[in-house]
């Protein structure tokens, strides 16, 4: 059984001690969906929301989210970020998120990446609630992750 790392040997919460580690160049991508209505997705499109420009608002606020992590999940190390890239790739009826986090340092941003799509997916929720209050979030998970001690990871 793989020891959880964030528990120390009595079982307490505690932030892992990375002094020890070596930085080196770490990257994450997350992705998570949004599913709405045709008219939502023609308000994004024709950028016609009576709040504003909902995919710009929801990039820079998917990109606040990652450099805000440590300040959100508790045990979560602050982060020097290089570089948050939010993308959107709009369907018929869904808002695919795509966030990609890079840093060099001793811990990996896999949480930066993954509360990067979170909020943007929560920002896109909440500038188009008066039109879909039925609005669903799903699919949110890590898709991939370089550096480090445990090494490559891809769905």
């Amino acid at each position: 059984m793989t020891k959880l790392s964030h528990v120390n040997d009595n079982g307490d919460a505690h932030m892992v001690d990375i002094s020890n580690k070596s930085p080196s160049k770490r990257v994450a991508i997350a992705t998570a969906m949004v599913q709405t209505t045709t008219e939502v997705i023609k308000q994004i499109h024709d950028n016609t929301n009576k709040k504003g420009d909902v995919l710009s608002t929801a990039r820079i606020a998917g990109i606040m989210a990652a450099k805000q992590t440590s300040n959100l999940i508790p045990l979560c190390h602050p982060l020097s970020i290089d570089a948050v890239a939010v993308t959107f790739e709009i369907k018929k009826e869904t808002i695919h998120i795509t966030s990609k986090v890079t840093t060099t340092g001793k811990t990996g941003v896999e949480m930066e990446a993954l509360s990067a799509v979170s909020i943007s997916a929560l920002t896109v929720y909440d500038m188009c609630k008066a039109v879909d209050k039925k609005m669903v979030i799903t699919d949110i998970q890590l898709e991939a992750k370089t550096g480090g001690k445990s090494g490559a990871f891809k769905r």
